[in-house]
């Protein structure tokens, strides 16, 4: 198996309409003196910078222009000036990482230098597109459309515990011959609430557990009124193992939109989804799991908004490089990596981004040492310029998990996004 992730796996919120100047919000800390070594406390201090004056003259591949934006952001005094924009934006401190327990084994090969944006060739799908040839058969952006999805049954199995809060079901599904279990947090009341699928990134599959590393985001979803369905991908214990797994992780996301599938049709109806609102679904991944959610929101556009959170790329083939040179050392990816130039076109997310109908936030780590956050930046900017609705958020000197008072304050900008998105 190749999977898309092999590293450890007052808030600015408000989706911004589409047309206005691509931005992002750069979250930073300023220690208190005399506080090195020690955790500092907060120390608010809004700046107002616009970026707009800085980001006319860039482009997708001007990595390193993105990289010195970065630096000269971190490097900004307190006294910094406003620059002239219609929309300024705030530059808000957050607390230092604090040390926490990666959910997957770090890897020890050596970093190479991050490639270049998109080196994918873009596709202009037709309604005539022949389907591809085999082992790339049915994974194609446009064939991944045409199917349909969630032709079985959702079950809640048991309950795993109660709160005041909400209560955790385990919870299976059918996915495309395969059963996958995850968990289901529920609030309190009669509903209908609002769903959210909540995708983990990768975590060696045979030490996998229910409860995960993401189990925190989902409860706190769920503290915030929102029905969260997390499930464990395919491969990961409980669920099946996948005998003939697909290239480029596909299956991944075929449990998502079989997921997503069930959702609509029985949300609202007796039975176990009876309190889900149908008509009110977003997503939620993680590194791998945003990968998975970039490529299921142009699979499946109706989707109320998408929340990204140190994601891989929406361009397949700079996933499986650094995949390769990167995670393992030249030995995974060969084949993603083989994959004909025109197939992969027709493969990659990145060449479907027009069909993206949802608000989407972006956040990642300024740090991150696994997925670089120039990924994140360049999807910022690619959804910008098509007019679609994004907010970009850097959380700086944060790695792959963000810790501390950047974490908390990531959970309440999702909680903002979501609200306003569902309104």
């Amino acid at each position: 198996m190749h999977h898309l992730s092999r590293g450890p796996a007052g808030s600015g919120a408000g989706t911004q309409a589409a047309g206005e100047a691509f931005r992002i919000i750069v979250t930073k800390l300023k220690p208190q003196p005399g506080s090195l070594g020690k955790k500092p406390r907060a120390n608010l201090q809004s700046r107002a910078i616009s970026l707009t004056g800085l980001l006319i003259h860039l482009t997708r591949r001007s990595v390193l222009g993105w990289l010195g934006i970065l630096l000269v952001l971190s490097g900004c005094s307190a006294q910094a000036t406003s620059l002239a924009s219609p929309t300024p934006v705030a530059l808000l401190p957050t607390a230092s990482p604090t040390a926490t327990p990666s959910p997957t084994q770090t890897p020890t090969a050596t970093a190479t230098a991050t490639p270049a944006p998109s080196p994918t060739p873009t596709v202009t799908p037709t309604p005539t597109t022949p389907p591809l040839p085999a082992p790339y058969t049915g994974l194609a952006i446009d064939e991944l459309a045409a199917r349909t999805y969630g032709q079985g049954e959702f079950r809640l199995v048991e309950t795993m515990e109660t709160t005041p809060e909400f209560t955790r079901y385990l919870m299976s599904y059918d996915s495309d011959g395969l059963t996958v279990y995850g968990f289901m947090n529920l609030p309190p009341g009669e509903g209908p609430f609002p769903v959210v699928i909540v995708i983990h990134g990768w975590v060696p599959p045979q030490s996998y557990r229910t409860l995960t590393y993401t189990t925190r985001y989902a409860d706190a979803l769920a503290r915030a009124g929102y029905l969260v369905i997390h499930p464990n991908l395919r491969n990961h214990i409980p669920s099946d193992v996948d005998p003939n797994p697909a290239l480029f992780d596909a299956g991944y996301s075929l449990d998502v939109l079989n997921l997503m599938a069930y959702v609509r049709a029985e949300g609202g109806q007796p039975g176990p989804l009876e309190q889900a609102d149908a008509d009110r679904l977003a997503l939620w991944g993680h590194s791998m799991g945003g990968g998975i959610a970039i490529r299921t929101m142009v699979v499946e556009p109706r989707v109320e908004a998408v929340v990204l959170y140190g994601s891989m790329n929406a361009d397949l083939y700079l996933n499986y490089e650094r995949i390769n040179t990167f995670w393992s050392g030249g030995t995974d990816g060969l084949e993603e990596l083989a994959t004909p130039a025109e197939v992969l076109a027709r493969l990659s997310p990145v060449n479907y981004l027009d069909r993206v109908e949802a608000p989407v936030a972006i956040h990642h780590g300024g740090a991150d040492s696994d997925v670089p956050v120039v990924w994140s930046i360049d999807l910022c900017e690619r959804l910008t310029d098509l007019g679609k609705r994004v907010d970009c958020f850097i959380y700086e000197g944060q790695d792959h998990i963000l810790a501390g008072e950047s974490d908390a304050l990531f959970e309440k900008r999702v909680v903002e996004f979501l609200k306003a998105a569902f309104e």
